[in-house]
């Protein structure tokens, strides 16, 4: 989103720019997976008239708002007053962020934009000056042992006077901009949750449309985790339910996924879902470093938005508006250094007015959010937390910005917890992670070279399985990885790269950081409908 708002303000300050979107998806939104209530507060200010414009968000706004503490076999509800009013969802609409994706597609190729799905962004061009001069997409047709198919085609040479980074949460080549130019030396360490999402048509009778819930406490309080869950009431009948587990958990046994089919069976929640059909499934990884974790944006040649930089507001559980927000910035200055006859250099204004701006304004009322919780646990910290944004609103006593640990530090030994039995799915509400990665419908081209590279397999081995107890066979909502073991042979560890939805979990979590999640092949992954 925050590159296609980029795109579409870019046309908007002057037309005759040439400006092009690459998508390493089938389509555009064929990745896209939120929630979503989303805050309309950017799409009011970079296409007015949205609402009367055909934009799918337009079709259900928030209508009923609740925030739930859950127990085992109850929920508490938190009222209303005991929260800022900066966390209201009045005036925000719940809907498919996907399709709101296309949609902004759409408007972008109508002001001339060049649109090009299916073609990932793999290597970045360098200039001499060691300035960005723009990106390489992916080789077609390459065989898994890196030998031409009948059908290759290189990557294409996409040279830009400045290039906007827009990958979404701990994207590849973002990973390689903040190290090659050290744009997270006066930052916290970004630090991310994991969210699992399925979509379902439920009996009509029980849909209310426009209702909002929050859930928050069990079943990760039973595991010394914490997250939470959502339920929202969307368009025709259905309603999206999710849940997102902290990838800061210390026990290597948690599973979110698992959490996840344990969370739907809450009787709170089993009565929405009770005679409903699942229709879709898919996982993400979520930037929740908030305002302390934001990296330097500008760098010669270009710039990092939206989640690549992470402006995430975690306790409203929204990053759409920011997203956007910055790429509208990034925009506004890119299209001014044109003007000027500028080109790869540093559009330094970007970053300073992006600090000056109402998304930095937002997330410094929430910073110390997600740190509390983190520190302090679920409830304690629910409540510290509650304190310091009211301190925050009323500009009383403002505590200082709360410090990071990197997820993949926090993951203890596996000797110092027991294995969590969860229970088997019954197939109704609960499900096994290969059928629901069904319902993502993820497709790989077959015989392609693994794009989940893993830099040492003997330390794989000797640690994340032995010391860890493989954490990957329970970190990865879609089954990717698998420990297996033949007679009188060492374990081998097993990439089932064809199952990846690219939420990146792997990238975050492994406790060595040995798995890097590069692009595959343009057009594969999930192909997410209306999520």
């Amino acid at each position: 989103m925050a590159g296609l708002a980029a795109a579409i303000r870019l046309k908007q300050v002057n037309e005759e720019l040439e400006v092009v979107v690459l998508e390493k998806g089938s389509e555009i939104g064929a990745h896209i997976l939120s929630g979503a209530v989303v805050d309309p507060k950017s799409l009011d200010e970079l296409l007015p008239e949205w609402r009367d414009m055909d934009c799918p968000m337009a079709e259900t706004p928030v209508t009923d708002n609740w925030h739930w503490m859950l127990s085992k076999g109850g929920n508490v509800s938190i009222p209303h007053l005991a929260m800022p009013p900066f966390m209201s969802n009045d005036g925000c609409y719940t809907g498919s962020l996907g399709n709101l994706t296309r949609w902004l597609g759409e408007q972008a190729e109508a002001l001339g934009v060049m649109v090009f799905p299916g073609f990932p962004a793999a290597e970045v061009i360098f200039n001499e000056d060691g300035s960005v001069g723009g990106v390489i997409t992916q080789d077609m047709g390459v065989a898994a042992d890196g030998s031409h198919k009948p059908d290759f085609q290189p990557g294409m040479e996409i040279q830009a006077k400045y290039t906007l980074f827009a990958e979404g949460a701990r994207g590849n080549l973002t990973k390689m901009m903040k190290e090659r130019f050290d744009l997270e030396a006066n930052c916290q360490p970004q630090v991310y949750g994991l969210g699992i999402k399925e979509l379902w048509d439920i009996d009509p009778d029980k849909h209310v449309p426009g209702r909002v819930i929050h859930t928050q406490g069990w079943p990760l309080s039973e595991s010394d985790t914490w997250g939470g869950g959502f339920l929202y009431h969307q368009a025709n009948g259905q309603v999206a339910i999710g849940f997102v587990t902290a990838l800061d958990y210390k026990n290597p046994y948690v599973s979110p996924f698992q959490e996840f089919q344990r969370w739907k069976h809450h009787p709170a929640i089993l009565e929405y879902l009770e005679g409903g059909t699942r229709v879709a499934y898919g996982a993400r990884a979520i930037n929740e470093g908030g305002w302390q974790s934001v990296p330097k944006l500008a760098f010669p040649g270009g710039a990092l938005i939206g989640c690549a930089a992470g402006f995430v507001n975690v306790p409203r559980i929204k990053g759409s508006h920011t997203a956007m927000k910055s790429g509208m910035l990034a925009a506004e200055s890119v299209a001014a250094a044109i003007a000027a006859e500028r080109e790869h250099d540093e559009v330094a204004d970007y970053d300073s007015n992006l600090r000056e701006s109402w998304i930095a304004t937002e997330l410094k009322k929430v910073q110390n959010a997600q740190p509390m919780v983190a520190k302090f646990g679920g409830d304690v910290g629910t409540v510290l937390a509650g304190i310091d944004m009211w301190m925050r609103q009323l500009k009383i006593g403002v505590i200082p910005a709360m410090k990071h640990h990197r997820d993949h530090e926090e993951l203890q030994r596996a000797d110092l917890h027991k294995p969590i039995d969860y229970p088997k799915p019954d197939g109704k509400i609960s499900f096994d992670r290969l059928t629901s990665v069904s319902y993502s419908f993820t497709n790989h081209a077959e015989d392609q070279p693994n794009h989940l590279k893993v830099a040492d397999l003997e330390l794989q081995r000797e640690s994340e399985l032995e010391v860890f107890a493989g954490p990957s066979t329970r970190y990865c909502p879609a089954g990717v990885y698998e420990w297996v073991t033949e007679e009188g042979e060492e374990p081998k560890f097993v990439i089932n790269s064809q199952n990846c939805v690219h939420c990146k979990t792997c990238d975050i979590k492994d406790p060595n950081q040995n798995i890097n999640w590069t692009t595959p092949e343009g057009g594969g992954g999930p192909n997410y409908p209306n999520m």
